[in-house]
């Protein structure tokens, strides 16, 4: 089917108490592996691409790569900028075709992050195209972008800014960071709760690789609806490509690591969209 926006997706899955699955790809292998998951499980999905990712190789390119595996799914897919980092790439990510996306400004004083961020949703509302935002800090490390510090949501900022700003979904400072825990998270799931009931947007989970299933389910359960996964997939796509070739060195065949990669991501994504809740909800 064609490709989808994010909005519908997280209402009903702010509505049923699971959460989508939100799943950075780098390339086609793990664009198909992600979309395979989704039809195995019959679960909506989200496939995400950052300012890094698009700098790689083009945003006309990853949407195409999107688009394409997506108008052979037979479950929702919506393609989603990752932690946009300024109003021209959102506006790139839009005229590209993406169905949702992300303004993260985050790093700025409250004030400016309203004013950024209520840009890029007024820019794309006239194509009913979905935008989250970001209030609270998410730490570790996101593409060249890497804060040591965790600044969890203020509930009286977060209703003024989705007032403010017109935001369909907004990302939550609990505890969690990016990239790889050098120690373990300590998550406030009490936080995701009171946010819960003053937010009627449905609210997203940044830095869930590494995360144990039951913090997952936790947010989840406290009122999460999306939650990212990034890192995680990465490694299981190299790990498998390093397995093949430390087993078959004299292979230099990309398609024969690259299928073994496909599936480790695969194997991943379903583990996840489980714990999510979003299995059979198509």
């Amino acid at each position: 089917m064609p490709l989808t926006t994010s909005k519908q997706m997280l209402l009903d899955a702010q509505k049923g108490g699971y959460a989508v699955g939100a799943f950075n790809a780098e390339n086609m292998e793990m664009v198909q592996a992600i979309i395979a998951a989704a039809e195995e499980l019959r679960a909506p999905v989200m496939i995400q691409t950052t300012p890094g990712t698009i700098k790689y190789a083009g945003v006309d390119l990853y949407y195409a790569n999107v688009s394409a595996a997506a108008k052979n799914a037979s479950v929702p897919v919506a393609i989603h900028l990752d932690h946009g980092n300024s109003y021209e790439l959102a506006v790139q990510a839009l005229r590209a075709g993406y169905t949702s996306i992300m303004i993260d400004g985050s790093q700025e004083v409250l004030e400016k992050n309203i004013a950024i961020t209520k840009y890029v949703v007024s820019a794309c509302a006239p194509c009913g195209v979905p935008v989250e935002g970001e209030l609270g800090k998410v730490g570790g490390k996101e593409d060249d972008t890497e804060d040591s510090g965790v600044n969890y949501t203020d509930p009286e900022q977060a209703v003024r800014f989705v007032a403010e700003t017109g935001v369909s979904s907004l990302a939550v400072g609990v505890g969690t960071a990016h990239g790889i825990y050098q120690t373990k998270p300590v998550l406030n799931v009490e936080l995701i709760a009171e946010l819960r009931k003053v937010l009627a947007v449905p609210m997203v989970l940044h830095g869930a690789s590494g995360l144990t299933d039951k913090d997952i389910r936790n947010c989840v359960s406290c009122g999460i609806c999306k939650v990212n996964f990034a890192t995680e997939l990465r490694i299981a796509f190299s790990d498998a490509v390093k397995e093949y070739l430390h087993q078959n060195p004299a292979v230099f065949d990309p398609k024969k690591y690259g299928a073994k990669a496909r599936e480790a991501v695969k194997k991943q994504v379903m583990e996840r969209m489980k714990i999510c809740g979003c299995d059979g909800k198509v």
